[in-house]
């Protein structure tokens, strides 16, 4: 049956949260505004370069922030990830530099 609730909205202070947790740990990436898309939207569109990062993509962030919010509990329960694409390489990321 498909999700029919809203997904939470992420505050301010959850974003300052990760991004403080993450200092040292992940890439400082550039955040630049492309002229070329504003023109084309009709907006500001600013990017940010997350390809950039060691794994290539976001998603080290999230995997990294996830896995640092994690009681020691669970932490000694493990953590096993499945995907078809590259979500399982952050993951990886993570868990070597945690280790060291």
């Amino acid at each position: 049956m498909p999700r029919t609730d809203p997904a939470p909205l992420v505050a301010l202070a959850d974003v300052t949260a990760a991004a403080e947790a993450l200092r040292g740990h992940v890439s400082d990436t550039p955040f630049l505004h492309s002229e070329t898309l504003s023109e084309i939207a009709g907006c500001e569109l600013w990017l940010k370069f997350e390809n950039l990062q060691f794994t290539g993509s976001f998603k080290q962030r999230g995997a990294l922030n996830k896995l640092l919010s994690l009681t020691a509990e669970q932490r000694a329960r493990g953590v096993v990830t499945v995907s078809p694409r590259r979500s399982g390489s952050p993951r990886r990321t993570c868990r070597t530099s945690r280790a060291r």
